[in-house]
């Protein structure tokens, strides 16, 4: 591996550590919008981002489906309808609660999340693999320390933490019945 070189004053400066996160968040937006081509024209960036929470969340309500992506109720609830309308998502009423409607990715939901994550998972591997290894321990701490700063939780490893490994983001089926069972679309 050639030797990097690390512009001068930039141990802990937060310019410089701002300017080269984003450096690679332009990169990781590129590998983003090519992993996304999977999925074809059925989701936007926004939509998969919201295809994920359900993933990894199971059955949720559009109020907190809304909080967690930090958009209005009124925005989620059109992406929502363009998701049911593709059918990768559905609505079922809560048996906790009847008054209150869950939101659940369709079988279909599920295959988009692992296809996109797949290649995404891929084409970062092959990123990372042309890093030396201590480069590599080296971004784990400090993309570790960024994440937990921002408030993400981790993604599941290729081996099955930190929850059961499906195809990546499948890591988390909702108990109950099938995705395309449906349910009353009542808000």
């Amino acid at each position: 591996m050639p030797e990097r070189e690390v512009p001068a004053g930039t141990g802990d400066d937060v310019d410089a550590v701002t300017r080269a996160v984003l450096t690679a968040s332009r990169l990781l937006v590129e590998v983003s919008a090519r992993s996304l081509g999977a999925a074809g024209d059925r989701v936007t960036l926004p939509q998969f981002r919201m295809l994920v929470m359900l993933s990894t969340r199971g059955d949720t309500t559009l109020v907190a489906l809304a909080e967690l992506l930090h958009v209005a109720p009124s925005t989620a609830m059109r992406m929502v309808d363009r998701l049911i309308a593709a059918g990768l998502v559905v609505r079922r009423t809560n048996p906790a609660n009847r008054r209150e409607t869950l939101l659940r990715l369709t079988d279909e939901g599920l295959r988009i999340v692992a296809d996109v994550t797949a290649r995404r998972r891929a084409e970062i591997a092959a990123i990372v693999g042309r890093l030396a290894p201590e480069e590599r321990v080296a971004l784990v701490g400090a993309l570790t320390a960024f994440n937990e700063a921002g408030g993400e939780p981790p993604a599941p490893d290729s081996s099955g933490g930190p929850g059961r490994q499906l195809p990546d983001a499948l890591w988390f089926r909702p108990p109950g019945p099938s995705a395309e069972d449906g349910g009353a679309p009542r808000e």
